[in-house]
């Protein structure tokens, strides 16, 4: 099975940038979709980007042009930049992986944008 951890959430001000990590126990290159999700306090979770292999990349609208997936072959991790945050992406975001038929998240770290 494939084990996720994310890093990197915090308080930021409106305006600022974050990146998260998800450190994956495979090799990623191998992993048939990597991304991120996220999830607001009373909300259902929804895509933020994905990575799939033999199609590429995919962003939210709400994300377009600010947030950017990226991958670290060597290091098994995937990266979310955020930039350009506003309040309306607090959540709590996850890490998210599809590999043998299966589906696997990470534990999730909060990420707080303030006004």
């Amino acid at each position: 099975q494939v084990q996720l951890v994310e890093s990197g959430g915090g308080l930021v001000q409106a305006g600022g940038s974050l990146r998260l990590s998800c450190a994956a126990s495979e090799a990623i290159f191998a992993i048939n979709t990597m991304g991120w999700y996220r999830q607001a306090p009373g909300k259902q979770r929804e895509l933020v980007a994905t990575f799939t292999i033999g199609s590429g990349t995919n962003y939210a609208d709400p994300v377009k042009g600010r947030f950017t997936i990226s991958r670290d072959n060597a290091k098994n991790t995937v990266y979310l930049q955020m930039n350009s945050l506003k309040p309306e992406d607090t959540a709590v975001y996850y890490c998210y992986s599809y590999y043998a038929r299966r589906a696997y998240w990470g534990q999730g770290t909060q990420v707080t944008v303030s006004s």
